[in-house]
């Protein structure tokens, strides 16, 4: 059975010829040959080793030694050795180690005086402790701290062993008076936890009497008054925790960030009073904008998410202070803190927020931050959803974001185009704005998918005449001259040399890829490229505005359908709005020109690639209906396209309504709750703070806050039976999964009249699950119980399977009985979290991770 251990060290086992080596060193008188060998002993001891022989030379030549580290060593392997027999005994040779633990006790040398006292408080044999004490109790009053501080743990942890309390019976006693006169922060420090663990009722006494003093106590001592609290706190119905929580908030104050950290997690957890919550609140986002570890920052961030979840009202007054952690470099925390903000946005605060997202899109123009372009996306998303739920502030930064329509990064890009069609959409009263703004810089977009939804857009919402020819007569500048290429140009295309091809600089992919759909299947689409294109290089033209044709020119051919229905559709407006017909005629015919070119284009050997089925069929369509148009196609085409982008923007808007319903409907307050007026209560000199926690107590215990019912109901859904209800032996166990964690809380019951001995719960694991530590054995009274943690670590997400047995000895039978128990089956599903994740953010993480399982197949052609 494997044996609890204090100390770990690696290192690889020797040869066997080793003991005889360390027993020589150890002989002779060379200080250093010792060290090494005591290391060497200490490292085969760790490692299951055992070294028997070893033990009386330790004790004839090491045990005399002056020096230091020998004698430091020397203790760590008394730490490790076997101090009882197989009956459990105390070993007869400690009692020559006693004799040299009471000489170091009582050493000159304050070093070896203080590694003993530390050694004492690994050993758990009363025999060898018993002896000892005196000295012990003597180092309290040592004039070095460092021999004070080491005595108070002793006494410590020889107090808290099974018999402690026989061998030091005033020890309480002892330790409060060493701690009222104690000067050294670490001294003081054991000291009290020493009370809080062993005398609570002192250590409340001591931290009472010292009420005014505590701000002005070192940080580690603060921090164990902290833990005190709330364990003291810990009843619902103590009627002096006012006074605790008045200590916790004049720590808050305290120089020591850690001491200021654990005050706020403790005033939360003591009190919901407004004015407890809301200074907090306040000292978190203090320590967000002071600390600069941006994990402390992601740690900080989730308490005050854990904050928002149950006090939102209060945390919607700090939500500036949060935004300013928006200065931070990592992206993680400006993400977190992003999704923060939006959880809190209310009419009142909404438009400083987007004033304060404004000023940092504009940062990021500047090209100095890091990762600027991913930065710049999570602010557009962020923009978005602010202008989603609050039309109102969408004026004020939509035309500022669509100066970003050509951004290098294809991402935000998108991002950007996506909010400009939403906003297009649900606020009419900005569609002129937009229309114009989208026409002015529509020759910056140089990402194939920005194009088509800026194209979609001016096809749907160019309504009056201007905003049509102007649209037209700007999707011709950016296609340049036609036709696109010349027969020369092809006619050397086709020639093995080929140098004449267009210099294409854009990063192109097939327009017949295959594409991930939302649920994770494939769909063929002819979709063009996503990745940034620089325009073409075409002679006789200006590159920096032709950006559709330089995208055609790379083989986009979904790009050239969408621009064929556009142009359609702003045909068929201006067939509606222009009262000439020598106009409508001449630009009905510049667009079917444009559409042949794209047609022979594709059909031409200029290009790597002819144009696809799909692409080539939508623009034949548009060319056949701009030469005999219909009155039903007509509508098909100018109202019911834009009618389904309407009506999938309610379904949107009705989903996200529905998920706040559901959400809101576990209500903080019910319509026949008791309402508490205690301004009308009676004070009794107490504080504000006081009493609103005191109100806030009585609604908790009114409305049911302090009872768990649902959880326990939820334990019991959870337990799982291990054995019969016939076994000598009943066992149970209650299973916790968190993340990748598993804890089995085993209860064990003997239903015997006899005492089980060394039972002991095997238990071993089948599949990707690694059992963390084995359960020691037991003795099990007749018709007692027993409580036994084993802990399971998950590496995989394949279903896995916990099975074993109870072993156990009684004094009737010799052999050991086994009770074999119920196999424990884990899931998948046990440990994922349901979660939401957008289209688009899902295609990303598909694309970025590789979740496809690509097989080789190697296929064998058989001539018949």
């Amino acid at each position: 059975m494997e044996k609890p251990s204090t100390l770990l060290v690696h290192f690889d086992k020797g040869s066997a010829a080793m003991a005889s080596q360390i027993k020589a060193d150890l002989e002779g008188s060379d200080v250093a040959a010792k060290v090494d060998g005591m290391k060497r002993a200490v490292m085969l001891l760790l490692n299951g080793e055992t070294l028997p022989q070893l033990f009386i030379t330790v004790v004839r030549y090491v045990l005399p030694s002056e020096d230091h580290t020998v004698q430091k060593l020397l203790l760590l392997y008394l730490e490790i050795i076997d101090k009882r027999d197989a009956a459990g005994c105390v070993l007869p040779e400690m009692i020559l180690i006693c004799q040299n633990l009471r000489n170091n006790l009582q050493h000159p040398n304050e070093y070896i005086r203080g590694v003993t006292l530390r050694f004492l408080c690994r050993l758990s044999e009363p025999e060898v402790l018993e002896p000892l004490v005196p000295s012990i109790l003597e180092n309290l009053e040592h004039r070095h701290h460092f021999i004070r501080r080491h005595a108070l743990s002793a006494i410590s942890s020889i107090y808290r062993l099974p018999h402690g309390d026989q061998l030091i019976p005033d020890a309480p006693e002892l330790v409060e008076r060493a701690l009222a006169s104690e000067q050294d922060a670490s001294a003081r420090r054991n000291a009290f936890l020493m009370l809080c663990a062993c005398a609570q009722e002192r250590a409340v006494a001591y931290l009472i009497s010292n009420v005014d003093r505590v701000a002005e106590w070192p940080d580690l001592l603060q921090m164990a008054a902290v833990d005190l609290i709330r364990k003291v706190c810990r009843s619902p119905n103590r009627g002096d925790k006012g006074r605790y929580i008045k200590i916790i908030i004049s720590l808050l104050s305290s120089p020591s960030t850690a001491v200021v950290y654990e005050c706020a997690g403790a005033l939360v957890s003591l009190s919901s009073a407004p004015t407890a919550v809301r200074a907090s609140a306040n000292t978190y986002c203090e320590l967000l904008s002071s600390q600069s570890d941006n994990n402390v920052k992601l740690i900080i961030l989730d308490r005050l998410n854990e904050l928002r979840t149950s006090h939102w009202d209060v945390m919607v007054d700090v939500v500036m202070d949060v935004l300013r952690a928006l200065t931070s470099p990592n992206l993680d925390v400006k993400r977190k803190v992003l999704d923060l903000v939006l959880d809190l946005l209310t009419p009142r605060n909404v438009e400083e927020v987007v004033l304060y997202l404004k000023k940092e899109v504009v940062k990021t123009q500047a090209g100095e931050l890091e990762k600027g372009g991913e930065y710049r996306q999570m602010l557009v998303q962020a923009i978005h959803a602010c202008a989603v739920e609050y039309s109102e502030v969408a004026g004020s930064v939509v035309h500022l974001l669509m100066d970003f329509l050509g951004d290098t990064n294809v991402a935000a890009a998108v991002d950007v185009v996506l909010f400009v069609r939403e906003i297009i959409e649900t606020n009419p009263k900005l569609r002129v704005s937009m229309i114009q703004r989208l026409i002015d810089t529509f020759y910056q977009i140089r990402a194939s998918r920005v194009c088509s939804c800026a194209l979609w857009i001016l096809g749907e919402y160019s309504l009056s005449l201007s905003e049509v020819e102007s649209a037209i007569s700007t999707i011709k500048q950016c296609l340049g001259d036609l036709p696109f290429y010349t027969a020369s140009e092809e006619g050397e295309a086709t020639d093995s040399a080929k140098p004449a091809q267009p210099v294409v600089n854009s990063v192109t992919v097939s327009s017949r890829r295959p594409v991930v759909l939302a649920d994770g299947t494939y769909a063929t689409q002819s979709a063009a490229t996503e990745a940034v294109s620089t325009a073409s290089v075409v002679p006789g033209s200006l590159s920096s505005t032709l950006n559709l044709r330089s995208l055609i020119l790379s083989g986009d051919f979904f790009l050239a359908a969408v621009i064929a229905c556009t142009l359609t559709k702003l045909v068929l407006r201006l067939e509606e709005v222009q009262p000439s017909k020598v106009e409508t005629n001449k630009a009905c015919t510049g667009a079917l020109l444009i559409m042949t070119s794209i047609l022979q284009l594709g059909q031409s050997s200029y290009l790597p690639q002819l144009i696809d089925n799909d692409s080539y069929d939508r623009v034949v369509l548009c060319v056949r209906l701009l030469c005999n148009t219909g009155d039903d196609v007509r509508k098909i085409w100018l109202q019911s396209c834009r009618q389904s982008f309407a009506k999938m923007l309610a379904e949107k808007q009705f989903q996200e309504t529905e998920e706040m319903k559901a959400k809101s409907q576990v209500s903080h307050a019910q319509p026949d709750d008791l309402i508490d007026f205690y301004h009308l209560k009676s004070r009794r000199g107490m504080s504000q703070l006081e009493l609103e926690d005191e109100v806030q107590d009585d609604l908790k215990a009114a409305t049911g806050g302090f009872t768990k019912d649902a959880d326990d109901t939820n334990r019991l859904n959870r337990i799982l039976q291990l054995t019969g209800f016939s076994d000598p032996v009943y066992a149970e166990a209650y299973v916790t999964v968190h993340h990748y964690d598993i804890v089995l809380d085993v209860t064990v019951i003997n239903r015997t009249k006899e005492t089980l001995q060394n039972l002991c719960l095997e238990l071993a694991t089948m599949g990707d699950l690694k059992l963390v530590d084995r359960p020691q054995n037991y003795t099990l009274a007749p018709e007692s119980s027993k409580q036994i943690r084993a802990n399971i670590k998950v590496s995989s997400t394949e279903t896995g399977v916990i099975f074993g047995n109870i072993v156990y000895e009684t004094s009737n039978v010799m052999e050991r009985s086994v009770i074999v128990l119920n196999d424990i089956h884990i899931d998948i599903m046990d440990y994922i979290s349901p979660a939401t994740c957008a289209d688009v953010t899902f295609r990303n993480m598909w694309a970025e991770f590789e979740w496809e399982n690509k097989v080789h197949c190697f296929l064998v052609h058989c001539s018949h």
